[in-house]
């Protein structure tokens, strides 16, 4: 019993670090409730994916990061572009 309050305990410190770094909740939670310790610190070191830069997709014009090689939304497939569009949390702290 108590290492399901254990394991519960970091999941759900897992969800909350993977929300404030924009990751995804339900991931975090999963594998910080799986493997406790070492689960809430992989979710703590992981990177944000608002710190990531960004760009345009040269064919249909959406928004990717700048890792994707691949558009998700037309399949085109993308080179390193000269500019990159600025992360999301330049946008968030340039705002306040």
């Amino acid at each position: 019993m108590a290492y399901v309050v254990i394991a519960t305990s970091f999941a759900i410190a897992g969800a909350v670090v993977a929300r404030m770094k924009g990751n995804s909740v339900w991931l975090w939670f999963l594998i910080s409730g799986a493997i406790p310790f070492l689960g809430l610190l992989a979710a703590v070191l992981y990177r944000a994916e608002r710190d990531s830069l960004r760009r345009l997709c040269p064919g249909c014009g959406k928004v990717v990061m700048l890792h994707d090689a691949l558009c998700t939304r037309c399949g085109t497939e993308l080179d390193f572009p000269e500019v990159a569009i600025a992360p999301e949390s330049a946008n968030v702290t340039a705002g306040r």
